[in-house]
C-alpha cells in the first residue's frame, strides 16, 4: 500500500471489516496482490468482530468504537462512516476475503485518539483535523491543530513527544482520554474528548497537578447513592451526578452552579472539591444534590468558537435543563428545587431566577456571591489581594502589575464609547462580547425586584469576594423578609475554614467545605420545604 500511514491518519476512528466466512492465512492470494491479507484472520487476531452480508457482499468489522465496512471489488473502506481509499480493491479468493494488510493491521491496532494526539505533536493539523467531528471542526481547524503544539511549547517549554501517562474515563457524553506530557516548565494534561461515534468532539488542556483531595469527615457513603445523569441535549449536553439520600423520597434538591473558569462537576481546584463536599454532605442530611461539568470545561473549544457567548449561556441555560430533568424524577420533590451558585454562579443567580418562567425554583443559595457589577468586583478583588499580601509582608510587585492590568480592563469595559455593537479592536481578555454584554448587570439591583427566598452565605476570610459584597447584598435587600444572611469568620473563597490570612495559596492544600455551612444549608432547605 502506497502511503498507508497517510490513509490511516485520514480515519476519523479506527474500525475493521471482515466477512463471516472462515479465512486462513495460508489461503492462496491473487497473483500480484502480495500485500493482501485475510480479513477475518487479521481482524480476529486484533480483537475485532467480523460479519458478512451474503446478499450485498458487505463485510463489517467492529472493535470498540471502530466500525469498518468494505465490499468485495471496491477500492475503498468506510471507517465510521467516512470514505477511505485503498491501494487495492477488496478481493475474494477461494472463499477467503482479502484486503490491504498494512491498512487493516494498523487501523485495528491504533486508537483514533492516539493517532490524533500523535499528529498534533508532529504539527500535522491537516491530517489531525480528519478525526474531528463537525460540531467542533470550525474551531479545531487544520490551522489551529498545526499550531497548537508549538503554542503549548511557547508557554511551557519543550514538550516530550511521547506521553508519560494515559488515563481513560467515560461519562454520559464523552469518552475522555487524558495524556500527560512532560514539559520543561511543568506537566500538561491534554484531554481528548471522543464522542460515541469515535470522533474527536473537543479538547481540554490544563496543567497536570496531583490530586491531594481528602474526603471530609461528614462524608458517609452509607447515607447516599449516586447516579450518572445528562443535563441538556445536543452538542452542549453535560455529564453530571445526582446524589440522592438513602431512604424514601421524594427529596428536596439543590442544583449547584459553578464559579468562573472551566470546572468539572466537583469544582475541583488544588486540594479542594467543594461541589463534591456539598453533594455528599447535604445528601447525608436528606437533601439531594445535582452537579454537572461546566459547559466551558466539557465543551471548551465549542464554546470558544462562539464569539457572542454570553453569561446566560455559560451559567443560566443549564439550570433550566437541570430543573426539567429533576421535575421528571420520582425521587425528587418538584416543589422543592433549590439552586446554589458559587462565586460567578451566585452572581448569575438573579438572572437564573428571572429566567425561571414557570417559577419552579423554590429558593436560591448564594455562596461567596458578588453583588456588584463584574468589573467592579474584579477591581476590588485586586486591591484586596494587594492589601492582604502587604499585611503578610510579602512582595507585591508582580501582584500590583496584575492589579493594574485588570483595572485597565475594567476601564475599557466602562468606557461608554464601546458596547456589544461596537467592541474595542484589541480587547486584552477575549471574548470581548462576554464582558460587554453584562456590563450593566448588577446582581443586587435585579434581586431587589424578586421575591424568591434567598440564603446568602459569605466567608469573612474570602480574598476573591470580600465582605463589602456581602454588605452590599444586605443594603440592597434591606426590608426583604425572605432573605437569610450567614457569614463565617475563618472561611475562605472555597468555603473552607482557614486560620491564616487567605490569599489563595492555601487552595493547593487539602481542604473541605466547612461543616457549619453544610448544616446551615440543609437546615434552611428543609425548613423552606
Amino acid at each position: 500500500m502506497k502511503n498507508w500511514k497517510k490513509l490511516l491518519l485520514s480515519l476519523i476512528s479506527a474500525c475493521l471489516i471482515l466477512p463471516v466466512t472462515s479465512i486462513s492465512a495460508a489461503a492462496e492470494q491473487p497473483v500480484g496482490s502480495e500485500n493482501l491479507v485475510p480479513i477475518r484472520e487479521i481482524a480476529e487476531k486484533n480483537g475485532a468482530e467480523v460479519s458478512w452480508q451474503q446478499k450485498t457482499g458487505q463485510i463489517t468489522i467492529r472493535k470498540s468504537e471502530l466500525t469498518i465496512v468494505v465490499k468485495v471489488g471496491e477500492k475503498q473502506a468506510m471507517v465510521n462512516g467516512q470514505v477511505v481509499p485503498l491501494d487495492n480493491p477488496v478481493q475474494l479468493a477461494k472463499g477467503v476475503t482479502l484486503m490491504d494488510g498494512r491498512f487493516l493491521t494498523e487501523t485495528l491496532k491504533a486508537a483514533p485518539e492516539d493517532i490524533f494526539i500523535s499528529l498534533i505533536s508532529e504539527g500535522d493539523g491537516k491530517e489531525a483535523a480528519k478525526y474531528v467531528h463537525t460540531s467542533v471542526s470550525g474551531v479545531l481547524s487544520p490551522t489551529l491543530l498545526s499550531q497548537l503544539w508549538a503554542a503549548l511549547e511557547g508557554q511551557n517549554g519543550k514538550i516530550s513527544s511521547k506521553a508519560i501517562a494515559k488515563h481513560i474515563e467515560n461519562n454520559t457524553v464523552h469518552r475522555n482520554v487524558t495524556y500527560t506530557f512532560k514539559a520543561e516548565l511543568t506537566r500538561i494534561n491534554i484531554t481528548v474528548r471522543m464522542n460515541h461515534n469515535g470522533l474527536v468532539d473537543d479538547l481540554h488542556i490544563a496543567a497536570a497537578t496531583p490530586d491531594v483531595y481528602q474526603k471530609p469527615s461528614y462524608d458517609d457513603p452509607s447515607a447516599y447513592t449516586e447516579q450518572d445523569i445528562t443535563v441538556g441535549q445536543g452538542d452542549l449536553a453535560l455529564p453530571g451526578t445526582l446524589t440522592l439520600p438513602k431512604g424514601e423520597g421524594p427529596f428536596p434538591v439543590v442544583i449547584l452552579v459553578h464559579g468562573s473558569g472551566a470546572s468539572n462537576q466537583d469544582a475541583a481546584i488544588g486540594g479542594a472539591k467543594p461541589f463534591r463536599d456539598l453533594a455528599v454532605g447535604l445528601a447525608s442530611q436528606g437533601v439531594a444534590v445535582l452537579r454537572y461539568d461546566k459547559v466551558t470545561y466539557e465543551h471548551t473549544y465549542k464554546v470558544a468558537s462562539q464569539p457572542k457567548f454570553t453569561l446566560k449561556q455559560e451559567s443560566v441555560d443549564q439550570v433550566n435543563d437541570a430543573v426539567e430533568l429533576l421535575k421528571k424524577n420520582s425521587n425528587i420533590d418538584p416543589t422543592a428545587i433549590f439552586v446554589a451558585g458559587h462565586s460567578q454562579g451566585g452572581f448569575a443567580l438573579p438572572l437564573i431566577i428571572a429566567d425561571d418562567k414557570q417559577h419552579d425554583i423554590a429558593g436560591s443559595i448564594l455562596l461567596a456571591a458578588p453583588s456588584s457589577s463584574f468589573v467592579d468586583v474584579l477591581t476590588e478583588q485586586q486591591d484586596e489581594l494587594v492589601d492582604r499580601m502587604e499585611r503578610l509582608g510579602l512582595d507585591t510587585k508582580n501582584i500590583k502589575e496584575q492589579a493594574e492590568f485588570y483595572k485597565n480592563v475594567a476601564a475599557i469595559v466602562k468606557d461608554p464609547q464601546y458596547s456589544v455593537d461596537h467592541l474595542p479592536e484589541a480587547f486584552p481578555l477575549q471574548p470581548a462580547y462576554w464582558w460587554f454584554e453584562q456590563r450593566d448587570y448588577v446582581p443586587a439591583e435585579l434581586a431587589k425586584t424578586q421575591n424568591t427566598p434567598m440564603l446568602i452565605i459569605q466567608g469573612e476570610n474570602d480574598v476573591q469576594v470580600s465582605m463589602n459584597q456581602f454588605q452590599t447584598w444586605k443594603s440592597a435587600l434591606q426590608g426583604h423578609s425572605y432573605v437569610t444572611y450567614n457569614s463565617y469568620p475563618k472561611v475562605n473563597h472555597l468555603l473552607s475554614s482557614y486560620d491564616g490570612i487567605s490569599i489563595g495559596q492555601e487552595y493547593a492544600e487539602p481542604s473541605n467545605v466547612s461543616k457549619a455551612i453544610i448544616d446551615d444549608i440543609a437546615k434552611w432547605v428543609l425548613k423552606s420545604n
